[in-house]
């Protein structure tokens, strides 16, 4: 599965550049990966990350997947909006054994 990194700074003789591809911006990266998916989803999987593309109006949909742990520390997923707030549609709700999860449409 293709993974695209957004960094600064890729790293040097990176053994495995048929899996990863380094790029410089989210736009860029939801570029490349919406490319490399096809006709399937790209996934963000990261705090920061997904704050900037939200940002960048770049997400159709936000998936929460609620469990019964309070870690009680960690980056904040939707802490650092420069571009709040940004209207969420009704969920899509899935109840699991020990998770709920919610899939909400980003209202664009």
């Amino acid at each position: 599965m293709p993974v695209v990194v957004v960094t600064h700074e890729p790293p040097k003789d990176w053994p495995h550049t048929e899996t990863f591809t380094f790029v410089d911006s989210v736009e860029q990266a939801v570029e490349v990966a919406r490319r490399a998916a096809g006709d399937k989803n790209v996934v963000v999987a990261s705090a920061k990350i997904a704050q900037q593309c939200l940002d960048a109006h770049l997400l159709d949909a936000i998936h929460v997947d609620l469990v019964p742990v309070l870690l009680g520390e960690g980056v904040r997923w939707f802490e650092h909006l420069s571009k709040a707030p940004v209207q969420l549609g009704d969920p899509a709700v899935i109840q699991g054994t020990g998770v709920t999860h919610l899939a909400y449409p980003v209202v664009k």
